[in-house]
């Protein structure tokens, strides 16, 4: 058994940008326990710059980082390999009685298999999210993560069937809602005060957000070239604002596409943006383009459209309760539901269970509980 008079050491994984969303309201939460919870945040450094990950440590207010990694980009193979690497030496030099790993990044997955293969437990928030399409890298790490995984933390109903169907015990599951949403409303009343409306000429005016990254959007040339033929048409009728993550910016490049969309008059091009900003234009604008995942739950909890251009989205909540709508991303379907959109209300959408800021709070009393009574220490579970 784990000794009750001394704290939990618990490492926590983050890598990239929603990761970081995803793991503040734990260290908020595991700073209520001081007497029982040590908790450590490791970055692998997956997102290295400022923009995309640093700015998210004082506005979420995560502490900084214990043990950085720095691992970098380069390709899924490449990546996975080094994080396992400089992750095993993290894990030896400081042997937790668990890892904590969020989403659905290559982080969350070479980190699981490696604490794993060290016999220490895992939980895996986010768990049992599925688009049923193997094609998408997220999609494969989601998959092995929650089949090695000790704690799987769900933030909707549909992931716990998933997981059952896949032949994950039932005592493994637990129904928890949504830390993202926890950051989400504990940064609300922060939004007021952002200025990049004005920064972006379009306050007082109706505007749509975009944010596209996922490789089958933007890696492929005709995809991308389709999608930037819909964003002309439909900034003919509506400003829209558009931060380039980085892989889409290198991607617009590389196809030559880049000064094409400068010539857009109606169209704000941006670096990306922090995570009050980004959210305060995402809460007041009249409807969002995307292919991020947890943009689509933002929406839903704003109430504000959103058209998924992805084929499928392991979200499914989204859709049935919240505003959300999977279009695919062929050029003229874009713009013909865009257009609709704009010349319709918006459709009223719920908040799904657990979605209630207080996700962090049930998943340390879970760890606690159980982390307390016959569990054996970390190098010892067979």
């Amino acid at each position: 058994m784990i000794r009750l008079d001394k704290p939990l050491n618990i490492l926590n994984v983050v890598g990239a940008r929603p990761n970081f969303v995803k793991i503040a309201p734990l260290m908020r939460e595991y700073r209520k326990h001081p007497d029982r919870i040590s908790a450590t945040l490791l970055h692998t450094g997956q997102h290295y710059d400022d923009e995309m990950s640093g700015i998210f440590f004082s506005q979420l207010q995560i502490p900084e980082q214990s043990i950085y990694l720095g691992v970098g980009s380069g390709s899924h193979a490449n990546q996975t390999a080094r994080i396992m690497m400089a992750f095993e030496e993290a894990l030896l030099n400081n042997l937790p009685d668990l890892v904590v790993v969020v989403g659905d990044v290559n982080s969350t997955l070479a980190c699981t298999l490696v604490a794993v293969k060290l016999n220490i437990r895992v939980a895996h928030v986010e768990a049992g999210l599925r688009s049923f399409d193997r094609t998408m890298p997220e999609e494969i790490n989601r998959i092995v993560t929650d089949s090695l995984a000790d704690f799987l933390f769900t933030s909707s109903i549909d992931a716990n069937a998933n997981l059952l169907r896949e032949g994950i015990p039932e005592s493994k599951i637990f129904f928890v809602g949504n830390t993202m949403i926890d950051s989400l409303l504990a940064a609300k009343p922060a939004l007021d005060a952002s200025k990049i409306k004005q920064r972006l000429s379009i306050n007082g005016q109706a505007f749509g957000y975009v944010t596209l990254h996922r490789p089958s959007n933007v890696d492929d040339r005709k995809t991308l070239s389709g999608i930037c033929d819909a964003l002309y048409e439909i900034q003919k009728h509506v400003a829209l604002v558009w931060p380039l993550h980085p892989r889409t910016r290198k991607m617009l490049e590389t196809h030559g596409l880049l000064e094409l969309l400068k010539s857009y008059e109606n169209l704000r091009l941006t670096d990306p943006l922090s995570y009050f900003d980004s959210l305060s234009l995402i809460a007041s604008s009249a409807l969002v383009l995307t292919d991020s995942g947890g943009v689509q739950e933002e929406t839903t909890v704003f109430g504000v459209p959103c058209l998924t251009l992805r084929k499928t989205t392991e979200r499914p909540i989204t859709v049935l309760e919240g505003t959300n709508e999977v279009i695919g991303s062929e050029s003229y379907f874009i713009v013909e539901k865009t257009l609709s959109l704009l010349a319709r209300k918006r459709k009223k959408a719920g908040i799904p269970k657990y979605w209630d800021g207080k996700t962090a709070e049930r998943i340390v009393n879970i760890l606690l509980e159980k982390l307390s009574r016959n569990s054996p220490p970390a190098m010892a579970r067979t």
